[in-house]
């Protein structure tokens, strides 16, 4: 169960932050309109947030997942594989060293963005993808390995992060698509495909019980409801424009 959550409002430079996507530009006024609902359905959750003032100079500084990961009482600083994205680590530094007394870094030549780490009860899976590399994955399994975790490398091609197309919910089930399905890494797994034409909906997080579903995803909300979860929308549609998705804009601990 999750009790907290860091958040980073959007920064007014938003519309420059990385993307691969061909949506359009992000809209500022509306990304803080829809950050401040996601951070809403947080607290609605049960999570305190804390909440981080915008890195105007870093676009992509909201997407606050990729440079930490957090779990239990261990905390990692990671390495971005964007250079643009490395001075976003020392800024959460501070936040992070105030909430947690065990904190690693990731440093050269490892790579790590925790947008690749999903977690499931004592494994982490590690998606090798352009941001993430095997020096970066055989840094954070030396690090965890003295507390029973699991660090498990899984091969990728197509996507950004791992967990653009892999989700884990809770039970033993995961949402997947693309690369993803059938992948021999979650053979243990029940795995439930996105719908075609709703990939992005499989970065949908569980919370307590609770799985946010980016609004505008009807079919992939009502896979999940009929899995026998509470289903909460929320609209990240500005976000998407820059690639990010629901797991991005928060660290949950």
């Amino acid at each position: 169960m999750f009790k907290q959550a860091i958040v980073r409002k959007p920064s007014r430079s938003i519309s420059e932050g990385l993307t691969g996507a061909s949506l359009g530009t992000p809209n500022y006024d509306n990304a803080v309109v829809q950050h401040q609902a996601y951070v809403s359905t947080l607290n609605a959750l049960g999570l305190s947030v804390t909440q981080l003032p915008a890195l105007n100079e870093l676009a992509d500084a909201t997407f606050v997942e990729d440079v930490a990961l957090l779990v239990d009482d261990v905390a990692v600083l990671t390495r971005p594989g964007a250079a643009s994205r490395e001075p976003e680590v020392a800024f959460m530094k501070d936040t992070i060293n105030q909430l947690f007394s065990e904190v690693h870094t990731i440093v050269a030549p490892g790579t790590l963005e925790a947008g690749d780490i999903m977690r499931v009860e004592r494994k982490l899976y590690v998606g090798l993808s352009a941001r993430t590399n095997e020096a970066g994955v055989a840094q954070l399994s030396a690090i965890f390995a003295p507390y029973g975790v699991e660090v498990i490398s899984v091969e990728m091609a197509e996507m950004l992060h791992l967990k653009t197309g892999v989700n884990y919910l809770s039970n033993n089930q995961m949402l997947v698509c693309g690369e993803f399905v059938n992948h021999p890494a979650f053979s243990q797994y029940e795995c439930f495909e996105i719908p075609i034409g709703e990939e992005y909906a499989a970065n949908s997080l569980w919370i307590n019980g609770t799985v946010i579903v980016p609004s505008g995803f009807d079919k992939t909300a009502k896979l999940v409801e009929q899995l026998g979860y509470p289903v909460v929308r929320v609209d990240t549609s500005e976000f998407r424009k820059i690639d990010g998705g629901l797991s991005c804009l928060s660290l949950r601990f």
